[in-house]
């Protein structure tokens, strides 16, 4: 079995993300209308996470749309990046539209077609061993189907079960074990239990890739956080001692496959998120013209003026809608 080359996949050297961890100290925009317009006026695109960003589970934070709305009157273009991989682009549209954000197919990109793209155009995995073993939900298996790669496990039921004798016996020997899985994804999955991990366990065993759709260790919900999908996978790490190539964010082959699908300029580009370790780190490994983050969500101040910060903002708001101000 060909292992992807985790290299090409990390553009810039661990030396340079430490050097940009150090840099100036990040501009803070709120309340300050000549620096917001200034700040927009520097970039073309903006990519935003979701999650902690425009809303926190079903709640949207206040003045998001209209935030959103004063950029495309700019003529900025929106790009919505997300690690979450329980929902399809299709499903997320749909959750956009559900909570009164105005957003186009084509404007979302996130870790669960990100995942597929690299396994059908990247991994490219030959016959007979093709099929990839899902941990997660139906966002990734709907991706996967629309760049026809076969699938098991993922929302069968018959993994969603208590695992028995007869299972552990067939692990065991194989007999119940696909021989044409040759990959393993994990993600965010509602219905985690020993009988998945045990069955990922033994395709990794037997060389299958490893790959996850993010590595996040929590994920926001009704103002608070539960488990991420980073912590979903962590227990095949400490099973295998190998670390799954990451599809989503701070992964540059996200940032890669973004840049060709929308043929921005990274000079001119600004990474909107709250968390360090993956949308700032995103942005800064990417050579973006800047990253902002936003304070309603995972990280805080004291986050990147921690000594071992593991990466700093350019500029950072208390929360998005403050850069309405610029419409004043």
């Amino acid at each position: 079995m060909k292992r992807p080359n985790q290299s090409r996949i990390m553009v810039e050297s661990e030396s340079h993300d430490r050097h940009a961890c150090v840099g100036d100290t990040p501009k803070y925009l709120s309340g300050d209308v000549a620096s917001i317009n200034e700040f927009i006026d520097k970039f073309d695109v903006f990519l935003f996470d979701c999650d902690g960003v425009l809303w926190s589970g079903d709640h949207v934070f206040e003045g998001v749309v209209e935030t959103l709305d004063l950029l495309r009157s700019r003529g900025k273009k929106t790009v919505f990046v997300t690690n979450n991989s329980t929902k399809s682009r299709p499903e997320y549209k749909k959750k956009f539209e559900g909570l009164g954000i105005p957003a186009d197919e084509d404007e979302i990109f996130g870790s669960a077609y990100s995942s597929a793209i690299y396994v059908s155009r990247i991994l490219k995995l030959a016959p007979p061993k093709n099929k990839v073993f899902v941990i997660g939900e139906a966002g990734i298996e709907k991706e996967l189907t629309t760049e026809n790669i076969p699938f098991i496990g993922g929302t069968d039921p018959s993994f969603r079960r208590d695992i028995t004798p007869e299972d552990f016996k067939g692990l065991a020997d194989g007999s119940l074990l696909d021989s044409e899985v040759g990959c393993v994804l994990a993600g965010l999955d509602w219905h985690i239990n020993y009988l998945k991990l045990s069955h990922a366990y033994q395709y990794l065993r037997r060389g299958a890739v490893f790959l996850a759709t993010n590595v996040d260790s929590t994920f926001p919900m009704n103002h608070n956080f539960f488990p991420g999908a980073g912590s979903i996978s962590i227990p095949l790490v400490n099973m295998t001692g190998q670390e799954p190539v990451a599809l989503g964010k701070p992964s540059q082959a996200m940032m890669d496959a973004i840049e060709g699908k929308f043929h921005l300029d990274r000079a001119r580009t600004c990474m909107v998120g709250d968390r360090l370790n993956t949308d700032i780190k995103f942005g800064i490994e990417g050579r973006l013209g800047g990253t902002l983050a936003v304070l309603t969500g995972v990280s805080k101040k004291e986050d990147w003026e921690a000594a071992d910060a593991v990466a700093v903002p350019s500029f950072y708001v208390d929360r998005l809608s403050d850069l309405r101000a610029a419409a004043q």
